[in-house]
């Protein structure tokens, strides 16, 4: 009888030519289970989806709620669906006043796809700046405006009217101008390698957009739902998007996109043309139940009170180990630079043969992702902590 992991490679489209491989069984918590019960410690929480951890029974149990009532009914934004417009509501409650206006979407990628639509339609300018080693997704627009060559010279031509600056470099900002619709950013670089802002940069990019009239999209798709320390990435610095893109964190492990801006910028998508943005399963009320229950889940076990010194134990454990050139960290996501590529290949290798899942960023091979789902326990860190140091001597 064939295997799972011959179809694996047979029959599934990959996107590398050399995936991972494991077979997993089950998840539990921060735990992965492989097809022999092998037990392995998640520190990547999906890229940053399972928040807060897999199967979280409060989850789990908004999803099976739901299953019971309803699935797929309609194309979004036509019927009023409580698990959308609840979780709208929750989501605008968090935020500031001007994104009080929410379209969900699938992923990510659409996110950002939606975002810089409407970036477009509300300025009327096309002309989109941002940052390099900055990744927003792999569709063809969300592609267009990632912030490194080596993902997309094969599908060129891209959006044409895209311009790049450096993240951290302040004289770059002179080149938003009256032409831009929009600027894209992240708040801490997550694909770079945990790149955080210097000191002020975001308050004058905000400042410079608002001089030129441009909106600032903040892509919070990676940092958001608690992985910084706060529910939004933005809270932790000076400044206030015009739109926001989620996803990951957002669906509790199940897929779900959005961006947010307010009412008046939202509305240019209704007219001239109607449909200025549609999607078939963006929003599915599945997922939408999900988010809710996640968003919950985080309010109420204070998951964002201690993500800090959870992150701050990381890297207290780590730093000083001699294999280790440099930590960055914010919440609870580090980048840990190790002194070689080499070294960051065969560290994957090691810790997934020491029961340790990790991975490396896309635009910082030499470096290594530490984020684990934000409920990890004390005692699991120090687990973890235990198995990454064994790992490394092991180099």
């Amino acid at each position: 009888m064939i295997s799972n992991k011959e179809i694996f490679f047979r029959n599934l489209g990959l996107p590398s030519s050399n995936p991972v491989g494991l077979e997993i069984e089950k998840a539990k918590g921060i735990y992965l289970y492989d097809e022999k019960g092998k037990e392995y410690i998640d520190l990547i929480s999906g890229v940053s989806v399972c928040n807060v951890g897999h199967l979280h029974p409060k989850v789990v149990k908004a999803v099976k709620n739901q299953l019971d009532k309803y699935m797929h009914l309609m194309v979004y934004g036509e019927y009023i669906q409580s698990p959308q417009v609840q979780l709208a509501k929750a989501i605008t409650d968090a935020l500031p006043k001007n994104l009080d206006s929410v379209y969900l979407v699938n992923s990510g990628s659409e996110a950002n796809e939606g975002a810089i639509k409407l970036a477009k339609r509300f300025t009327g300018r096309t002309e989109i700046i941002a940052f390099k080693n900055a990744y927003h997704g792999g569709t063809h627009g969300a592609l267009s405006i990632s912030g490194s060559e080596s993902l997309k010279f094969a599908y060129r031509p891209l959006l044409p009217d895209i311009k790049f600056i450096h993240f951290n470099r302040f004289e770059d900002l002179k080149e938003i101008t009256e032409k831009t619709a929009c600027v894209i950013a992240e708040s801490v670089q997550a694909e770079a390698g945990v790149i955080l802002p210097a000191t002020g940069f975001l308050s004058e990019l905000r400042k410079r957009c608002d001089k030129t009239g441009s909106l600032l999209v903040l892509d919070d798709i990676q940092m958001g739902f608690g992985r910084t320390g706060k529910l939004f990435s933005f809270e932790n610095f000076d400044f206030v998007p015009d739109i926001l893109t989620l996803a990951k964190g957002m669906g509790g492990g199940m897929p779900l996109g959005a961006f947010v801006s307010s009412r008046q910028i939202m509305n240019t998508l209704t007219f001239e043309p109607e449909f200025g943005h549609i999607t078939t399963f963006g929003g599915h009320p599945v997922s939408c139940a999900a988010a809710l229950a996640n968003i919950q889940v985080i309010k109420d076990e204070n998951l964002i009170e201690e993500i800090n010194i959870k992150g701050l134990r990381f890297r207290d454990a780590l730093i000083e180990l001699e294999q280790v050139a440099d930590i960055r960290h914010i919440g609870l996501i580090l980048g840990i630079d190790l002194k070689s590529i080499e070294q960051s290949n065969k560290i994957v290798e090691k810790f997934k043969i020491n029961g340790l899942l990790t991975d490396r960023f896309l635009f910082r091979p030499f470096a290594i992702r530490i984020g684990p789902p934000l409920n990890i326990t004390f005692q699991e860190i120090e687990k973890a902590i235990s198995l990454i140091k064994k790992s490394l001597l092991e180099l």
